[in-house]
């Protein structure tokens, strides 16, 4: 996603030096080329070795050492960036940012970038709160940085409250945004279902599927990336909810059914969950015990909720998926018409790099009006964007 992008990342002295070490292998991973400055006190938490080996590039740690090329290094480092994160960002260096303090590598080169700058802050809670905090950060958000707010639980310090570094991952997506993000989608709102359903035999038994709702969140985040605003109905439950995106986590199909249809005043609806078609005719209360000899489970049908839903429609642009072994485009075909789909990703879950709990995926799109994409084998997070590509292709957006 970021393949010729320069993300430099800037590293400060908190405990929380270490979770930078994964920010920057993220943003490798997503095809970055990230250049890492570290303040002093940062070198003294982690050494500036980790960051060059998973970088793959150079470490700048001193604004008078020896250039590795001749040039004016805080210069071309801030002309470079297609992305400025500090990560963590101390009270001390949102303080000198504000003021205009430009004192080493790191503060001149982030007065000098013409990127857009998103700050991570990480501190003890009552410095986060400390008036002068407060002000620092609103200065700077009212001149046009951005900020991922701290989270909340036991500090290193032994404080509980508001100031631990935001997971790597948040950062990570709220950077994407800022480099990635487009307007395509700006006004639109979308809902998204992910992953299986769980019908409960009893209080400790379900019966499930081998969704692991990587697809539906891949479309969820991309989405969000185009400007939408985006509900996502989730019966995962391990993994990490979207940075900007309203989760609603269910269980059963018929949470799931009672969900969706209380969010159809959408614009668009990607139906990507693996709902389960059947569930037990009555669920235990109690344990149900081991007895000698075979046990029959009663099943009855739940509600389509993909049918449902595309009986009830009315401008929305309806996508569902067909998850199938056998006759995989005749079957998609059949289920798109039968179901008053606007589109339907079709996919072999058998094929080698596709199936649920894989990171690629091998589909096919199926549009209504006839057309047809046959997509090579790629990530999950690629699908979803050609998937929103063709959406937004569809409604002439």
């Amino acid at each position: 996603m970021l393949k010729g992008k320069t993300v430099v990342l800037g590293v400060t002295g908190g405990i929380a030096v270490y979770k930078a070490a994964e920010i920057t292998s993220r943003f490798v991973k997503l095809g970055a080329d990230v250049k890492v400055i570290m303040t002093e006190h940062a070198g003294k938490f982690v050494a500036p070795l980790t960051f060059q080996a998973i970088s793959n590039n150079p470490v700048v740690t001193d604004m008078f050492a020896s250039p590795t090329r001749w040039d004016v290094e805080h210069i071309s480092l801030a002309k470079a960036a297609d992305l400025f994160i500090i990560a963590p960002a101390t009270a001390n260096v949102i303080g000198k940012i504000n003021a205009g303090i430009a004192d080493d590598m790191l503060t001149t080169t982030v007065m000098a970038t013409k990127a857009p700058v998103l700050l991570a802050p990480a501190m003890n809670v009552n410095m986060y709160e400390n008036p002068i905090t407060q002000r620092n950060i609103c200065d700077l958000k009212a001149l046009g940085y951005h900020f991922v707010d701290p989270g909340e639980g036991f500090l290193a310090c032994g404080d509980l409250g508001k100031g631990r570094l935001e997971d790597p991952i948040k950062i990570v997506e709220r950077g994407l945004g800022l480099i990635c993000g487009t307007d395509e989608l700006k006004g639109k709102k979308v809902l998204v279902t992910a992953g299986p359903t769980r019908e409960a035999l009893d209080p400790v038994r379900y019966l499930t599927n081998h969704s692991s709702g990587k697809m539906g969140y891949a479309i969820a985040k991309q989405a969000r990336l185009r400007g939408a605003e985006v509900v996502l109905i989730s019966g995962a439950k391990d993994l990490e909810p979207p940075f900007g995106i309203e989760v609603i986590h269910v269980n059963s199909a018929a949470e799931m059914f009672e969900a969706v249809m209380q969010h159809l005043e959408v614009d668009i609806i990607v139906k990507a969950a693996a709902v389960g078609d059947y569930r037990p005719a009555q669920a235990s209360n109690i344990k149900i015990k081991k007895m000698p000899g075979d046990m029959a489970i009663p099943l009855t049908r739940n509600k389509d909720i993909l049918f449902e839903i595309g009986q009830v429609k009315t401008s929305q642009y309806l996508v569902g998926f067909a998850a199938e072994t056998n006759d995989v485009i005749e079957n998609a075909q059949k289920k798109m018409v039968k179901k008053n789909l606007d589109m339907i990703v079709a996919n072999d879950i058998t094929a080698e790099g596709a199936g649920f709990k894989s990171n690629t995926n091998l589909v096919t799109l199926l549009h209504k009006n006839g057309g047809q994409e046959e997509l090579a084998l790629m990530s999950k997070e690629e699908v979803a964007s050609k998937i929103i590509d063709a959406i937004i292709k569809d409604m002439n957006l």
